[in-house]
């Protein structure tokens, strides 16, 4: 098939695109980390740059080349980004990987892709990494914290002594080589090119025109991933912009507040929790603090259905939004929000105390946008319209019903070369004209926004013929204050079940403030009346919640809980925090089994 060069737009690779950004913004701040004094400390494009070409001069003269591959295990720092455009400099492809990852997966993509030289963030990842000698393609291996010979310092330091010019990539040459990650079975290493990136965030940029070399974000999402990589780290560079990192999950709250973001990028998971946060504060508080605040909600319901900011709200926001502001700093303007639909009512709330969450869609396989809202063109409840040269489509040969639902056909600069090493996979997603199937259910409406209903590789059908699209619901449940996470499942069964996370840290803190001496967690694993009442009640509730918003039949009829938490650590959550479903259900094999079939369905 031959891939089309009218698509591409200069750059049409990320060598240029950085090189183009430090020669146009040589002192102003790219990256922030937090010092060892505790403050953030902000390295320029210009400091960047150099460290650049040290190192694409350092693989140089490790024999890294055209369609070799350099592989890095680390969490967001300035030396991914470094690593990064070093390896594009020498024409060879950048294989990234997560510093919290198995070391099974690490060896499993570090011989996939033929690694020829590693990057590891420190003594500790070296470690857990083991013996290499069954990598045969693997030549060498830096340390990024390390010392001596082996570290990155010192192959800095030998590139600083003999520079070498870059390799300048053609738009359909690979640059990345990103695994998917397996919520469904093996990864795949997803080939793509510098035209791929480059026309993905120019089309992002296209439609958030205004931000400029002022704005910065706060960098939540790892770049290992298509998500943060190209919204965030390649779009930034693009105007200019910087990039503070935050140090993990605990200190984004303290982080937000030091970097003070002007637009985010992140995953509707962040805003749920900061939402949760800030109702149950005002509940808990009650008497004026909650009256004034759904005071605040009320006016900022008037001001969106009248279009008119009367003086009552102007106090009002002063008062009670501004406060919410500040959690996140007090800048910011927006966030761009994937990896899942925003929950509407979530969405609203924001957009009502200025900080409005515009969701997008796409795929590792589609660099990633497909569709995308902004300022300027938005529809609650959607995921936005197609950016700019990408076309979508929608089959009806999966679907036999009147819904004008199908599979999610995208065509466009954006797709995917291909899996590496695996062409039939490739042959069972790429349609033959150069699309691919996305795996997705949705539909566009008459505006040309669309808006995803269901995932076909995790749909199932209950005995009763009926389909169901089980992830719309796990977010719904997990809305609800004390519920951390959620797994609906029923294939082949009469009626649905539900696996439940409850936040124990919240139940306790509710039972305190009712004067209860009896642990929750207690409650939800004991055999005695009491433990049964309530867990039965609790399932009740949920059912109670899910009603009016999903069929009958679709509500779980059981709910099953657990006490560990669904993570990333433990291996039950992509690093975008998708559940991995075949994980979780091994996990808890003994209570998906033990489930009757041959009851009725409801709840």
């Amino acid at each position: 098939m031959a891939i089309r060069t009218d698509w591409y737009d200069a750059p049409t690779n990320l060598v240029e695109l950085w090189e183009g950004s430090a020669a146009a913004y040589p002192d102003r701040p790219l990256f922030g980390t937090r010092g060892l004094d505790g403050f953030f400390v902000w390295t320029t494009y210009g400091e960047v740059d150099r460290r650049v070409n040290d190192l694409r001069a350092g693989l140089a003269a490790l024999g890294v080349g055209p369609g070799d591959a350099v592989g890095l295990i680390a969490n967001n720092r300035p030396e991914w980004a470094i690593a990064a455009f070093a390896t594009y400099g020498r024409g060879a492809r950048f294989v990234p990987m997560y510093e919290a990852e198995l070391p099974t997966v690490w060896r499993y993509i570090l011989k996939d892709a033929g690694v020829k030289v590693l990057l590891v963030a420190g003594p500790r990842v070296l470690e857990m990494l083991g013996d290499l000698s069954d990598l045969p393609a693997l030549t060498r291996v830096v340390v990024v914290d390390g010392e001596g010979e082996s570290s990155l310092a010192a192959l800095e330091a030998a590139g600083h002594a003999a520079p070498v010019p870059s390799m300048i990539p053609g738009p359909t040459d690979v640059a990345t080589l990103i695994y998917t990650s397996g919520t469904t079975g093996e990864p795949k290493g997803v080939l793509l090119s510098h035209g791929n990136f480059t026309s993905n965030y120019q089309a992002g940029k296209h439609l958030y025109p205004f931000l400029t070399s002022d704005d910065r974000s706060l960098s939540i999402l790892p770049w290992a991933h298509v998500y943060g990589q190209t919204a965030e780290l390649y779009h930034f560079i693009s105007f200019g912009g910087s990039i503070g990192i935050a140090g993990g999950p605990a200190s984004v709250a303290n982080d937000m507040r030091e970097v003070r973001p002007t637009y985010l990028i992140t995953v509707p998971r962040v805003f749920n929790r900061i939402y949760d946060v800030v109702w149950s504060t005002v509940r808990e508080a009650g008497g004026i603090k909650l009256k004034l605040f759904q005071a605040a909600v009320d006016a900022a319901r008037a001001k969106r259905e009248t279009g008119r900011s009367g003086l009552k709200f102007r106090l009002l926001d002063h008062l009670v939004f501004q406060k919410v502001r500040d959690r996140f700093g007090g800048r910011l303007q927006g966030a761009l929000s994937g990896s899942a639909k925003m929950n509407v009512e979530i969405a609203q709330f924001f957009c009502d105390i200025g900080i409005p969450v515009y969701d997008c869609y796409g795929l590792t396989e589609t660099s990633p946008a497909i569709t995308m809202n902004c300022p300027t063109s938005s529809r609650l409840g959607t995921v936005g319209r197609p950016v700019e040269k990408v076309t979508v489509t929608i089959d009806r040969s999966r679907v036999d019903d009147d819904s004008g639902e199908g599979e999610i056909i995208v065509h466009g600069p954006n797709v995917m070369l291909g899996y590496h090493g695996k062409p039939q996979a490739t042959a069972e997603v790429m349609t033959e004209d150069g699309g691919i199937r996305t795996g997705d259910r949705g539909r566009l409406d008459e505006d040309g926004f669309l808006h995803i209903t269901g995932r076909f590789k995790e749909q199932y059908k209950l005995e009763n013929g009926k389909y169901v699209f089980p992830a719309a619901m796990e977010e719904e449940i997990k809305l609800i204050p004390y519920v951390l996470n959620s797994m609906v499942f029923g294939e082949g069964k009469a009626f649905n079940d539900c696996l439940i996370v409850p936040d124990l840290a919240r139940l306790r803190q509710y039972g305190k403030e009712l004067g209860l001496s009896v642990d929750p967690e207690w409650l939800f694993k004991s055999d005695e009346e009491v433990g049964r009442a309530v867990r039965t009640l609790v399932g009740k509730d949920i059912s109670n919640h899910l009603r009016g918003r999903f069929a009958a039949y679709e509500i779980p009829r059981h709910y099953h809980f657990v006490a560990e938490d669904f993570t990333v650590a433990n291996g039950l959550l992509t690093q975008t925090l998708k559940l991995k479903r075949r994980a979780v259900a091994e996990r808890y094999a003994s209570i998906l089994e033990s489930v009757p079939s041959d009851e009725g369905p409801g709840a």
